[in-house]
């Protein structure tokens, strides 16, 4: 009699099964999920660049649409021009002189609204105030404010006995600046408050709490716990004011009652980009006003990067 055979026990397989493979389908699904951005961003990004650099090597008229080529000469041009070193120094100037305060009083104004107030959602509503105003209505209301005869800081500042004479602030660089410079503050300090403010909630009680029991007052907290949490949040805020500063136009070109886009007589206050607009728009020289929005395209390129490395400067401490 037969004994019953028992069936051979299959191999054993070691090591990681083989990868299935994707249908074709599949493996392009997750580049339609971002081709949007890309096709956007070529259209209304990267393809102006490129027009805007080529026609900045053209004699452009924008009207025809047509140019004759000229190689380099628009931007050697542009650095043989007095007015381009005037504006680069308006710009520069009006960014620092409103910049710099801007940040700092929206730092404290976070820091107020942080803190356990009545109100608060209302208090935190009205900072965004300047934000629903239209830019051509504060640029009108601010022009009154700096009127040379009838306006609010002159005769404030005479009856403080600080000036002796009104102040016809749009007749000299600083005091063209410095009027200019109020308008950006007003109308962005509490935009960047309140992004401060988000900064400064998503920091860990726990750590406020510690500080409170090493016996640490409130200015020392600030200083040593919310200012070292929140870095990252104010290196973002000073570059995108930086970029924001860089390409100002609305308020000096609305400040000048001439409404020609020389920024004064003597283009005291005029920017890189209301020198970009009088070439473009006024002047019909596209070429050259392509020439001067690629060198302030380069400008904010470099503090791009300069921001990049001070992110990753920042995170690494």
């Amino acid at each position: 009699m037969a004994l019953p055979t028992t069936p051979a026990a299959s191999p054993v397989r070691t090591g990681t099964p083989p990868a299935r493979r994707l249908r074709p389908e599949r493996r392009l699904l997750p580049y339609l999920f971002i081709a949007p951005f890309f096709v956007v961003f070529g259209v209304f990004g990267l393809y102006p660049l490129l027009r805007t650099f080529w026609v900045s090597l053209h004699d452009w008229d924008r009207l025809t649409g047509a140019g004759e080529w000229v190689g380099p000469d628009n931007f050697t041009r542009l650095l043989q021009d007095s007015d381009f070193y005037t504006a680069t120094f308006n710009t520069l100037s009006i960014f620092v002189l409103s910049t710099a305060p801007q940040l700092l009083a929206a730092l404290a104004l976070a820091w107020l609204l942080d803190r356990r107030l009545r109100a608060t959602s209302a208090w935190r509503a009205l900072v965004l105030v300047p934000q629903y105003v239209s830019v051509v209505a504060v640029a009108l209301v601010f022009s009154q404010l700096f009127g040379r005869d009838f306006g609010v800081v002159n005769w404030a500042l005479e009856n403080l006995g600080l000036i002796g004479e009104p102040v016809d602030w749009t007749a000299d660089t600083w005091s063209s600046h410095l009027a200019i410079s109020f308008m950006v503050m007003w109308r962005w300090t509490g935009y960047n408050a309140l992004i401060f403010l988000a900064a400064m909630q998503a920091v860990p009680r726990d750590l406020y709490e510690s500080a409170q029991i090493d016996g640490a007052g409130r200015f020392l907290t600030f200083r040593k716990v919310t200012l070292p949490a929140i870095r990252p949040t104010i290196v973002f805020t000073v570059v995108i004011s930086t970029i924001g500063g860089l390409q100002l136009f609305a308020e000096p070109f609305l400040f000048d009652q001439q409404g020609n886009a020389e920024g004064g007589a003597e283009h005291q206050f005029q920017t890189l980009t209301l020198m970009l607009y009088k070439y473009g728009f006024i002047n019909n020289d596209a070429g050259y006003a392509s020439a001067v929005s690629w060198v302030l395209f380069l400008v904010i390129a470099v503090v791009a990067a300069f921001n990049f490395l001070l992110a990753r400067r920042s995170q690494r401490g």
